[in-house]
């Protein structure tokens, strides 16, 4: 639950951003461009500070690097709303939400890891559904706020509200099971069993794999194209005749989906298998970006909406779960930093260049089209990553309990 809670407040809070995007432009004149960069830096830095919080969550622990990062997310919310200039928003929301993220996210998901061993990927998926009842949620209750008190005090609340609801849960997560007096799955300890201690590949064996970087260049490419919607799908009903609220009403939509992509599909890839499941989510992406690329009206867009959401919910889902199987617990949160920096190059450039595109071609075609085609090559390249013998045969070892040392 305390995974889920961060994830809810931390990214519902992030992904608020497309329903600004009418607001920052107004207030600054800036270019549609310019102000998608907002997001996309700040998207940059909570994927890529993954390298960095992962390996010191494995040393520290991963509590006090998801407080941090809840107090540095509530902080970055809060200055974004007493910006002066467009720099200004950059630097408190970009970096503010970006660092923030980046400090709690990889923690919280790789503390989860070493809870369960039988359903690791549906243990994933009720995580990181956080994120996707974030996105259902939080970006309705931004639009409420900003008609209500305006786009400057709607920042202030949401800030407030990220730091006091990720404070609190911040402060139950726990990396060892053995704290709470359990072993993984829930079974309970037993001072004759042997100690099960944490076995696999290390961060350099891992990265030097065909499988890691082969996972590696697939989600970068895939990345490119799968967060433009959560810039630009508000912006692109808004062109399309849509109103304010039905407009919004789209990321809530991608959020449904992305909630039941997590339970579901994470559960599933359990029983079915990981790594076909992972490829499915690839080519399952592409498909709703191509509905988007026609999609003009409510129920159209909609369906993109919900679909797309499906699919890129199962995808967060698996990965963190794909790489334990694939590299062992030695070092997955680590490990998880290095691969979630891949998604950091593709928010960077994605969100913006799209942003960019539309401000010289005034139409999203291009862009979408671009994300369809950068998803199926990650679909190819998944299933040759696939028949690649994995680096790690086993998750643990048994040292001699605790009994028989006496």
């Amino acid at each position: 639950m305390s995974a889920f809670a961060i994830t809810f407040v931390g990214f519902g809070s992030a992904y608020t951003f497309s329903a600004f995007v009418e607001a920052l432009q107004q207030e600054f004149g800036a270019s549609r461009g310019s102000v998608s960069l907002v997001f996309s830096l700040a998207g940059f830095l909570y994927f890529g500070l993954g390298v960095i919080s992962g390996p010191l969550a494995d040393r520290w622990g991963a509590r006090r690097l998801a407080i941090l990062g809840m107090l540095l997310v509530g902080a970055g919310l809060a200055l974004a709303g007493m910006a002066r200039s467009i720099l200004e928003v950059y630097m408190a929301y970009g970096l503010g939400v970006g660092l923030g993220v980046g400090c709690a996210y990889v923690p919280a998901i790789g503390a989860v890891q070493h809870w369960f061993v039988k359903r690791r990927g549906l243990a994933s998926g009720l995580a990181v559904s956080g994120i996707g009842v974030g996105t259902m949620v939080m970006p309705s209750l931004a639009s409420w706020l900003i008609d209500a008190l305006g786009w400057r005090n709607a920042y202030l609340a949401l800030g407030g509200l990220a730091t006091l609801i990720g404070v609190g849960a911040s402060l139950f997560i726990s990396s060892d099971p053995r704290e709470k007096g359990t072993s993984p799955d829930g079974d309970p300890l037993d001072a004759n069993e042997p100690v099960a201690v944490r076995a696999g590949a290390s961060v350099g064996e891992a990265v030097r794999s065909p499988q890691f970087i082969g996972l590696y260049a697939a989600c970068l490419i895939s990345s490119f194209g799968v967060f433009v919607p959560f810039v630009h799908l508000v912006p692109y009903a808004l062109n399309h005749g849509l109103d304010q609220y039905s407009a919004v009403l789209l990321l809530a939509a991608i959020g449904v989906g992305s909630t039941v992509g997590r339970f579901v599909l994470g559960g599933l890839a359990d029983r079915m298998g990981r790594q076909s499941f992972l490829l499915a989510m690839f080519f399952g992406m592409a498909a709703s970006l191509a509905i988007w690329a026609v999609a003009t009206g409510f129920w159209s867009l909609g369906l993109f909406a919900l679909l797309f959401g499906l699919f890129y919910g199962g995808w967060v889902a698996i990965l963190p779960a794909v790489v334990m199987g694939r590299f062992g617990a030695r070092n997955v949160s680590g490990i998880i930093g290095i691969l979630y920096t891949s998604v950091a190059f593709g928010t960077l450039v994605g969100p913006s260049a799209a942003g960019f595109i539309f401000d010289i071609s005034r139409s999203y075609t291009l862009p979408i089209l671009i994300s369809v085609a950068a998803n199926l090559l990650a679909a190819a390249i998944a299933a040759i990553t696939a028949a690649s013998p994995a680096p790690v045969q086993g998750f643990e070892q048994k040292l001699p309990s605790r009994a028989e040392n006496g």
